[in-house]
């Protein structure tokens, strides 16, 4: 039995994530651990609305908490309905401390985490990736299913390889913790340059491999920019395919000068993407 960590903002609940962590544990007969980030330093409200002519109201301070505590409550009994409904084996977690800290330390002990893609944890919205998304997966210790805002069910799995071993270490992770979808329908898609072959790179070796675990997969090698062709051929595909790739291998200061291909794919698509990264 695998173990799923399923990452709840209790301020802005996420259907999504609840549907998919459900759906994926009672699928795979996993347990499902819901982490609320009850980051004390966040709130569902500004300081600003706290003033008065006096300065800050401890009335109003009393009042605000007292409604975020009872979303939290209600967040995390909405899970816990549906988890015992669905007949899921389930437990809950409260993280009080820093959120980032806190989940990247539950993500050292579990086979995998399902986040809302556009988590913020906190007021504002930003532009995709947040900045606690790309902490989070610069520093995660397991893969991370990041899910859009409806769900489906998947049907269909592209594999992203570019002929680096972050790209294949993500497929073999995805292949060890969802190994009951090998007989899905699957496409492994790599992007060459206009002038180069359109083999595979280590053709033979990928595709020895690929067969062992995926014999009917299809091959679709594209030509021009990665960043471009890769994005633009995801948009044409069913909105219930799953995208599995590696990311943020490359170190901060590289990642400054250029985007990781899942910032360009959360910021262009609207597909779940599995994310796997070898240090």
């Amino acid at each position: 039995m695998k173990k799923i960590i399923a990452v709840f903002d209790g301020l802005k609940f996420s259907e999504s994530v609840k549907e998919y962590a459900i759906h994926i544990s009672k699928l795979y007969a996993a347990h499902l651990v819901g982490v609320f980030l009850d980051d004390m330093t966040y709130t569902g409200y500004k300081i600003y609305e706290l003033l008065s002519q006096e300065g800050v109201s401890e009335a109003l301070l009393k009042k605000y908490d007292e409604i975020d505590k009872t979303k939290r409550k209600h967040a995390a009994s909405a899970f816990e309905t549906a988890c015992k409904k669905a007949g899921t084996e389930f437990n809950i977690h409260h993280d009080k401390k820093i959120a980032i800290h806190e989940l990247l330390h539950e993500s050292i002990y579990s086979d995998l985490m399902i986040i809302d893609r556009k988590e913020t944890l906190t007021h504002y919205d930003e532009k995709q990736p947040s900045r606690f998304i790309r902490n989070l997966l610069a520093d995660v210790q397991c893969p991370v299913l990041l899910v859009p805002q409806k769900f489906l069910p998947f049907k269909k799995i592209i594999f992203l390889y570019n002929g680096e071993p972050s790209s294949v270490y993500a497929i073999k992770m995805f292949g060890y913790i969802f190994a009951e979808l090998k007989n899905m329908e699957v496409q492994v898609v790599s992007v060459k340059n206009p002038n180069d072959t359109l083999h595979l790179p280590d053709n033979t070796l990928m595709k020895e491999f690929v067969k062992r675990h995926y014999p009917d997969a299809l091959y679709e090698v594209l030509r021009g920019l990665p960043e471009v062709e890769i994005a633009e051929y995801l948009k044409e595909q069913p909105a219930s395919a799953l995208v599995v790739l590696g990311a943020y291998r490359r170190s901060a200061a590289s990642r400054l000068f250029r985007q990781s291909m899942a910032d360009v794919l959360m910021n262009n698509i609207n597909l779940p993407l599995f994310i796997a990264h070898n240090k």
